[in-house]
């Protein structure tokens, strides 16, 4: 395992602030973009988990666009090659803060579980093998 590397790093960087600015501009087709396409790929939401892409697909169809207030807080990109998970708080005018964690593993990861954070494949873009 390879701590930090700085390309995966900046790939991860570069995915999660593709599907931060997607969020905000409610831009449906590059969050499901950004999305693994398989249907063992979970997302864990603040109230509410979706199992296979076509759940994900269906629920961002139903989904209110994100507060244009939103702000990032603390986030915090640590990878752990091949395993990249991130975390970070938000933020807006109508919600409290907020914390989620997620991970772009490798193909024959498992989610990751820790006492306070679940990782999972999501808001990433397709692993490499």
């Amino acid at each position: 395992m390879q701590l930090n590397l700085p390309h995966v790093v900046a790939e991860v960087y570069a995915a999660f602030r593709a599907y931060e600015r997607a969020l905000v501009d409610h831009d449906n087709f590059m969050i499901n973009a950004l999305f693994w396409q398989r249907p063992d790929t979970v997302r864990y939401g603040i109230a509410d988990r979706q199992h296979g892409c076509d759940q994900i697909r269906a629920f961002h169809k139903t989904c209110a666009p994100v507060s244009k207030t939103r702000q990032l807080q603390r986030t915090v990109i640590t990878t752990f090659a091949p395993i990249s998970p991130r975390s970070v708080r938000t933020s807006s005018a109508s919600t409290p803060i907020r914390s989620a964690a997620r991970c772009k593993p490798g193909p024959r990861s498992a989610p990751i579980r820790s006492r306070k954070r679940v990782c999972t494949v999501a808001g990433a873009s397709s692993p490499r093998t």
